[in-house]
């Protein structure tokens, strides 16, 4: 099992950790996803799943303590792209139950 982290060279607000095993690999992601560092969970994101080689993927936010709008479209734009999201929290909960929902929503609109 690996374990890697990777902290936000703008802010030290926002940790994000890679866990690997042989059957997947996570992303844990906690702290303050605000701009600036909002950003970096879309490159973290992206190196991740550069040699995923089948595993399985996976986003999970824990003890975030602030989600702005710059997070939520970041969180909102991986999920369009089919990431799965696992949390902690109630706050987190809602805001990503919140924005599964403008997805399902927004799908409806396209298809009439």
């Amino acid at each position: 099992m690996g374990l890697a982290s990777i902290a936000s060279a703008e802010t030290p607000m926002l940790k994000i950790t890679i866990l690997d095993t042989p059957g997947h690999r996570r992303l844990i992601v906690e702290g303050k996803l605000i701009a600036p560092s909002a950003a970096e969970l879309s490159s973290a994101y992206k190196r991740a799943t550069a040699d995923l080689h089948g595993r399985e993927f996976l986003i999970y936010l824990k003890n975030l303590t602030i989600i702005s709008e710059d997070g939520e479209n970041v969180i909102l734009e991986l999920m369009k792209e089919g990431v799965g999201f696992r949390c902690s929290g109630v706050f987190t909960k809602d805001v990503l139950k919140r924005l599964a929902r403008k997805i399902r929503i927004d799908g409806q609109t396209e298809k009439r």
